[in-house]
């Protein structure tokens, strides 16, 4: 049995049909435009602006921190294209995972499925601990139940992430609204954030916008040092250009979940005019906020001066604004309850893809019949998100996130003129301009990214990945639908014809 078998095209859009796959595996269509565009600028504005300016602006890039989110958001909109010709061709749930299944192979979907559910269950279980953290500042809440540091359990994340867990359980219309609501009150109070502090921007701040390049301290040397510097043997260093790279591929991390928009394509009702509008509008929106937002925060203060912790009330308090902190806060609080929420959602539709193909116990892609949601995944991943929360110190993990979802767009990338190839009558009603040029450019610029990010990183993703192919090739490798097929025709699904009738289509 080969790891390389691909699933046919009208399997993939059979399963996501109205009419197609089986009753008790088939998500329902509730979702507007404006709905994906909620779920994705909720997942997107997070953790990323309230935290990783002051971070990367104090010690990588200085001011040039801007450019960094700019070279950040404009390799996410190049993967967003990507995403975009391939949502709107085959809507349906999975995203990444289902579109390499259908071009580049079983082994390479599994990858891709495996590696979302990391980015997702780490983003998620990151941000909660954020929240918590805002939660009890802003509240005055006891630092042993709350904080990030010197709690034993995290009981705010633990409590966050239930309580979103039984939302993202119940309904998805009933996340979406919540979604909406969130959005508004955080998107409202960043441009609140840019247009006051754009009054209180000081010039002599922004000078030099790139600090000169110089040698890195004792924690950026070894492991801890980027990718690049360890294989040209370069002199560990923070600032100049390089810092700005290295920088981008940090705040990257504040791209990661637009994705989770191309998981819902099979619950939206138009989802071939929807699912590209939802991506890049997406996308556009979110970066010109975080170019703004990381302008006036390193305008308004020093960047040696920035507090890491929080900068942008920390910018305020130093320009004599103090009083914009406590909005500051409440949209932090809106903002990271919303991408824990859609991260839930994310990950529930990923993990129901994977198995109603079978490559994990198919049981758990149960649909309820009332709510119309996968139930059981659901809870499975709202449990296991609820004690990493609770119970690791996952601050030093954050850039799995980030190279988790540069190497799920990678391969997306890759899979835009693999399709192309592959099935050229598919009908397309969103393409990437410039292909394969562009779709090319978009794997390359992910690739850079990855390897701007350390050697500790790559080296607890490379632990993560032999993980799964242990789980693969234990089981979903043999017991998958297309495995059961190839052994003796079990597992086609009812009322349609078995796949060698298909053809290769």
């Amino acid at each position: 049995m080969s790891v390389l078998r691909t699933k046919p095209i009208r399997d993939v859009l059979a399963q996501g049909s109205d009419e197609g796959g089986e009753p008790r595996s088939r998500l329902r269509r509730r979702l507007g435009a404006l709905d994906l565009m909620g779920f994705g600028i909720g997942i997107v504005i997070g953790t990323g602006i309230f935290t990783l300016t002051g971070i990367e602006a104090k010690n990588h890039a200085g001011p040039g921190v801007v450019v960094s989110f700019a070279i950040g958001g404009v390799v996410a909109l190049l993967a967003a294209l990507c995403y975009a010709e391939l949502a709107a061709s085959v809507p349906t749930a999975g995203s990444a995972y289902t579109y390499a299944y259908a071009t580049m192979g079983e082994i390479v979907a599994w990858i891709i499925g495996w590696d979302l559910l990391l980015e997702f269950a780490l983003g998620s279980a990151v941000v909660a601990r954020g929240w918590s953290g805002y939660l009890a500042d802003l509240f005055g809440l006891p630092s042993a139940w709350f904080a990030e540091e010197g709690s034993v359990v995290n009981l705010g994340a633990i409590a966050i992430v239930l309580i979103l867990g039984v939302v993202a359980t119940v309904g998805i219309r009933e996340s979406a609204r919540i979604t909406n609501l969130l959005v508004l009150v955080k998107v409202a109070i960043c441009v609140f954030i840019v247009v006051a502090g754009l009054f209180l921007v000081k010039a002599t701040n922004l000078s030099p916008f790139i600090p000169a390049a110089e040698p890195a301290g004792g924690g950026e040397d070894g492991v801890r040092q980027p990718v690049t510097q360890a294989i040209f043997g370069l002199e560990p260093s923070v600032f100049g250009f390089a810092g700005v790279l290295t920088a981008a591929a940090v705040v990257f991390f504040a791209y990661t979940g637009f994705e989770a928009v191309a998981n819902l394509g099979e619950e939206t009702r138009k989802p071939r005019r929807d699912l590209p509008l939802g991506l890049l509008g997406t996308l556009l929106i979110s970066t010109v906020l975080y170019i703004g937002v990381s302008l006036v925060v390193v305008g308004m203060v020093r960047y040696t001066d920035i507090d890491e912790g929080a900068p942008i009330a920390s910018a305020f308090k130093a320009a004599g604004a103090g009083w914009a902190a406590v909005l500051v806060s409440i949209a932090a609080i809106a903002g990271l309850t919303s991408v824990i929420l859609v991260e839930l959602v994310a990950m529930g539709r990923i993990g129901f893809a994977i198995a109603r193909d079978g490559l994990i116990p198919p049981s758990i892609a149960r649909v309820h019949p009332r709510w119309g949601t996968p139930y059981r995944i659901s809870a499975i991943v709202t449990v296991g998100v609820a004690l990493l929360a609770g119970f690791l110190p996952l601050a030093a993990l954050a850039d799995l996130v980030s190279i988790g979802a540069l190497g799920a767009f990678l391969l997306v990338s890759v899979a835009v003129p693999t399709l192309r190839r592959r099935r050229p009558e598919l009908e397309r009603p969103f393409t990437v301009p410039f292909s394969p040029v562009l779709p090319i450019v978009s794997a390359l610029a992910c690739f850079y990214l990855m390897l701007n990010l350390s050697v500790e990183t790559w080296l607890r993703f490379l632990a993560w990945m032999l993980l799964g192919a242990a789980i693969y090739f234990g089981y979903g490798h043999r017991r998958n639908r297309l495995a059961r097929r190839e052994a003796g025709g079990a597992g086609v699904v009812p009322g349609r014809r078995p796949v060698e009738q298909l053809g290769r289509g």
